[in-house]
Formats: structure tokens, sequence, C-alpha cells
């Protein structure tokens, strides 16, 4: 593990496991780089690097007054990239990270770039407008916000519950994975954590996802109750010049359970083709 210190002066905190073509994870909100620590030691264990890094105010890494933005996020992605002399990088990200990667290649392009996986992503638009129906509507982010100043600790417990689809009936509910969940969420500074639920859930970044031009995974649970598929996955593997859309049935948010094993396994081999 690592830190490295940005432009701005912000020390972002980043884990490089294994050798090979570089797999750069970024997480979703309100995690850190641990939630990605299963795909982590899966690709550094296959002949690859795995480099996870905690989104500035998240997690380990610095937790910055100014610059929880999307531009900013992306801007760390790319000074990360760029102290470690990574080329060749496969970017996978996760909901929030997700956009920081559409971001980084609207801001920075694919000149080191050689596959894209979007997973549960945020992209192209979450809030729901005119012209984008099937979004979410703004009470649902103000009752986030509400519930991050308000009580955050009981607010991020909440939230692990639907994350994980752990609230469907039959579900087999992981205490434990409840409790990472938390643990991982409280790690987020409260100022970082506020001003990024803005980020995730307003930004439109549909000309940044018509910047793609290398091959593109799209993989989205049809039960996510965070991020709605037909909001997200299905409009960006239109958007995507060339895109493959996977969509994993009664599969929430989160990994967990089967889904991570079937995504593990689409990832492995996207990685490979």
């Amino acid at each position: 593990m690592g830190t490295f210190t940005t432009g701005d002066g912000t020390g972002i905190h980043y884990k490089d496991w294994g050798d090979g073509q570089p797999v750069v994870f970024s997480h979703g909100w309100p995690l850190n780089a641990d939630a990605w620590d299963g795909q982590a030691r899966l690709v550094a264990d296959n002949g690859f690097r795995a480099v996870a890094h905690d989104r500035r105010g998240h997690g380990r890494s610095d937790q910055p007054w100014q610059g929880n933005h999307m531009d900013r996020y992306a801007d760390d992605l790319a000074e990360l990239i760029e102290h470690l002399g990574l080329d060749d990088v496969v970017l996978v990200g996760h909901s929030t990270g997700g956009g920081e990667v559409a971001r980084y290649i609207g801001r920075h392009g694919t000149g080191r770039v050689a596959k894209v996986v979007l997973l549960g992503a945020v992209p192209p638009l979450m809030l729901k407008t005119e012209d984008n129906p099937e979004g979410t509507p703004r009470e649902v982010f103000d009752g986030i916000r509400d519930g991050v100043e308000s009580d955050r600790s009981q607010f991020y417990w909440d939230l692990s519950e639907s994350f994980y689809g752990f609230n469907r009936p039959g579900a087999a509910v992981s205490e434990g994975l409840r409790r990472s969940f938390w643990l991982w969420s409280m790690q987020v500074g409260l100022k970082g954590a506020y001003d990024c639920v803005e980020q995730f859930s307003e930004q439109d970044f549909t000309e940044d996802l018509r910047s793609i031009d290398v091959p593109t995974l799209v993989a989205h649970g049809d039960d996510d109750q965070i991020v709605p598929v037909a909001a997200a996955a299905e409009k960006t593997a239109r958007i995507v010049k060339d895109a493959t859309l996977k969509i994993y049935p009664g599969a929430p948010h989160g990994l967990v359970g089967d889904f991570e094993q079937s995504f593990n396994a689409d990832l492995l081999e996207f990685l490979r083709s």
C-alpha cells in the first residue's frame, strides 16, 4: 500500500498488488478501495496488476475541504496513473466510481486505456429530469443528504440493506458484510460524503461516455435499488461505441453471493479477451 500527493496537495491512498497488465479499480460511494479486495486479489492471482485507491475524502486518503467534485476525482485518477507510470490500463468503476472512470476519459482520453468496465455505474445521469424520466427523483437524493447530516452512522447501516438486496424476500443476509459496509462508510469525511451526493446524482456523463473508444463491459443487476438499470446501464450501452451489456437477473447494486461470482468470471473473461 502507498500514498501519493496530488497537484493540489491531497494525499491519496492506494493498493498495488501483483504484476502484469494494470487493472485500476474505482470504488462507489461511500466506500473505499477495500470494497474491491476480492476482485483485486482475483486479478492479481491471474497475472494482472491490481491498483485500487481511496477517493479523496474517503477511506485513508486526505479529507480536503475543496475538490470534492467529479472533475477533481477524475484528475486524481489521472495523477495516480501517471504517478505509477501505468499504460495499457483496464479501468473498472463501480457506481460513483463508474462516473469517475467516464469523466477520466472525458477529460484525459484513452491514450493509456485498453478497456473499460462499468459495474452498476451511475452514468449517464441518475437524476430524474424531463429528458431523463427513468431517473431517480431529487427528493431521494435530498433524503440521502439529510441522512448523512443527521445520523450518518444509522443511515449507512440502513443503506447497507438495500445496497446488497438484503431486504428482498429469501435473501441470504450477511451481517458481516453489512458491518464491513458500515465501517468503510464511517471512514468518509462528512464534507466529502455530503459533497459527493451531488456529484453522483446530478452529473451528466453523456459526453464522457461518447469519448470512450475502447472495448467496454457494461454490467448491472436488474434488481439494483440504488442505480436503476433502465436509467444507467441500458442507456450507457447505447451511447458507448464498443459496449457489451451484461444484465444479471435479480442482482442488487453491491457485489454479493452468486452475483459476485458471476461478475468475477465475466471480469476475468473480459480481461483475457
